[in-house]
């Protein structure tokens, strides 16, 4: 029984890793090509700078696109349509490049196998509904806030929290800043946990006031762990030492 259960493993994990690559994973690549798209026409790429006749015009754009396509947590709770969208349309706008990358690198690396362990319709809805949750819950913690909070933080950290437990054997290579940024091979297990104790840390130690959102990370990583506990709990996690889609992933 043992041996048929590790034989069924290690088929789910050939399968999952075979079909991702040969798929492309259309959702997690989809959603780093609407990222990127948003962010090249936003007034935050700098290619539209052009447009701006001054430096304090492209301030006051930039702001104005905050406000429009952002959370506001203090505007979140009065109820307005357009203020209940916003934790969606968050997801898709972020503050800079290096934000931007960031991001979309731990979607990469993290993203292809979650979807096709899901599958291409649930992981689509898992990814909105977890990132929209994330943003909520960080605005419910800073409700008289009336700082913007965008990205795609939130959503991305649920991907994490899903892969922990569906992939708890998977190797992915990553960047530990105390072993001199040397790219080492690590079970997911271990680099998950870790970067989400340094989100749990960071986030008690922003008291001042909302700036990087380590409470959305947290919030999301926990939703998308639970999700996937109690949507796979009774099937077979992949157990064998997957490998996850090529990358770097910095915790």
């Amino acid at each position: 029984m043992i041996e048929w259960r590790q034989a069924e493993w290690r088929t789910t994990a050939g399968r999952i890793r075979d079909a991702a690559v040969s798929s492309g994973a259309p959702v997690t690549y989809g959603l780093i090509g609407v990222c990127g798209v948003v962010f090249l026409i936003s007034p935050l790429s700098g290619f539209g700078g052009a447009a701006h006749r001054s430096e304090e015009a492209l301030l006051a754009a930039q702001v104005a696109y905050f406000e429009r396509w952002g959370v506001i947590p203090a505007e979140l709770w009065e109820g307005s349509a357009h203020a209940l969208i916003t934790p969606f349309t968050a997801l898709f706008v972020h503050g800079s490049w290096l934000h931007l990358l960031g991001n979309l690198l731990f979607l990469y690396v993290f993203g292809a196998m979650a979807e096709e362990r899901m599958g291409r319709t649930q992981f689509a809805l898992f990814y909105v509904g977890c990132g929209y949750v994330a943003l909520v819950c960080y605005a419910a913690a800073h409700a008289d806030s009336e700082q913007t909070l965008v990205g795609a933080s939130g959503a991305i950290s649920a991907v994490l929290g899903a892969f922990l437990y569906l992939f708890p054997k998977a190797r992915v290579t990553s960047l530990f800043p105390f072993l001199f940024f040397l790219p080492l091979r690590f079970p997911a297990w271990i680099v998950l946990i870790f970067w989400f104790g340094l989100q749990w840390a960071a986030a008690q130690g922003a008291d001042a006031g909302p700036g990087v959102a380590y409470l959305a990370h947290v919030a999301g990583f926990a939703a998308g762990f639970l999700y996937a506990w109690v949507r796979y709990r009774g099937g077979a996690k992949v157990k064998v030492p997957a490998t996850a889609t090529e990358g770097d992933s910095q915790p």
